[in-house]
């Protein structure tokens, strides 16, 4: 079995899947386009702290949906891979783009279409209402679901395990940060 603290030392880059991820998977459409998705503010903090400790965060996304785009503006994630077919080609992109190598990633991902990168990171993590062979995969699986604070639970494990946790705690004891949420 890896050990998953010592993975989680080394991730520069975590990558996350929306659906299912930042969500709850729900999909809400109107006759022409998507009306809605449903964020969690926990999730937001929690990638908003993980950038600002120095992480690379960003989105690999099978749908195309301006809700999405805005949402990672509000966070500050610039990297925004949308309609992406085949989630290991965009990965391989972004390896290249920051010079890292995949035991420098973490991914986060909850259904069968995130196994081919799941597989190959140095952290594969889901929340806790992944389909089970992702979660068989998987070095850590939250006890959260998906849209309701998994996402802060593995920003915390892997920020914890850095070393940049008890900082971040430390700044807001001292006052507000300026963190999106």
């Amino acid at each position: 079995m890896k050990n998953i603290e010592k993975a989680a030392q080394i991730i520069k880059l975590l990558v996350l899947d929306v659906d299912g991820v930042m969500t709850d998977g729900s999909i809400y459409l109107d006759a022409e386009q998507e009306l809605f998705k449903s964020f969690n503010a926990k999730d937001g903090m929690g990638i908003s702290c993980a950038i600002r400790c120095g992480l690379q965060v960003a989105i690999i996304t099978g749908r195309c949906s301006p809700i999405i785009r805005r949402r990672a503006r509000e966070l500050g994630i610039v990297e925004v891979c949308e309609n992406v077919k085949e989630k290991r080609s965009a990965l391989a992109e972004l390896l290249q783009k920051y010079n890292l190598s995949l035991n420098e990633t973490a991914y986060v991902g909850d259904d069968l279409n995130d196994l081919p990168v799941l597989t190959q990171v140095g952290l594969a993590c889901a929340p806790a209402d992944a389909v089970e062979e992702v979660k068989q995969v998987c070095h850590f699986v939250a006890e959260k679901k998906g849209g309701c604070g998994a996402v802060r639970q593995i920003t915390e494990f892997i920020l914890n395990a850095r070393g940049d946790w008890d900082k971040i705690v430390n700044s807001y004891l001292q006052e507000g940060q300026g963190d999106a949420q």
